[in-house]
């Protein structure tokens, strides 16, 4: 019922690491955020496949969905209906449908191509980040609009 006191100090601390990340985060780093909780979530949910842990896995990919849903894809400019919005939407779109798929048919191959999806979205938005972040940058017409196009101004 109750966990070791270890256990709920190292949770209370990863709590507040988290909410500190949060607090202190600008919409760019509030994505990437997003995107690294989504990987997470893909990799536990991957890992509990692996044992078996059928209640895991579907707790996880719920949890992966739920960052999809209602992080990515809510985040997305509406008011910008380009050609980067609908793609992203679509992606994310499909990712969830392969998740839903992946829970039901306990099918790891459907996981794996989700995480294929998003591994290079995020190291994309990442570079976009550390690119915006240096001070020599160099003006770029695709770091603008990709911030855009998720309503990060």
């Amino acid at each position: 019922m109750f966990s070791p006191a270890g256990s709920r100090a190292a949770s209370a601390y990863k709590k507040v690491g988290i909410e500190t990340s949060v607090d202190g985060a600008d919409p760019h780093r509030l994505v990437a955020l997003l995107f690294d909780a989504l990987l997470q979530a893909l990799a536990n949910a991957r890992a509990a496949m692996e044992r078996g842990d059928t209640q895991r896995k579907g707790e996880q990919i719920v949890r992966a969905v739920r960052f999809l849903e209602e992080g990515l894809k809510a985040g997305l400019n509406t008011a910008n209906e380009d050609e980067l919005v609908l793609n992203l939407r679509g992606v994310y779109d499909y990712s969830i449908a392969r998740l839903t798929q992946a829970n039901f048919r306990n099918d790891m191959k459907l996981l794996d191509e989700v995480i294929g999806l998003i591994e290079p979205l995020a190291d994309a938005w990442n570079t976009i980040g550390a690119k915006a972040a240096s001070p020599a940058r160099q003006p770029s017409s695709q770091a603008p609009q990709a911030s855009q196009a998720i309503g990060v101004q």
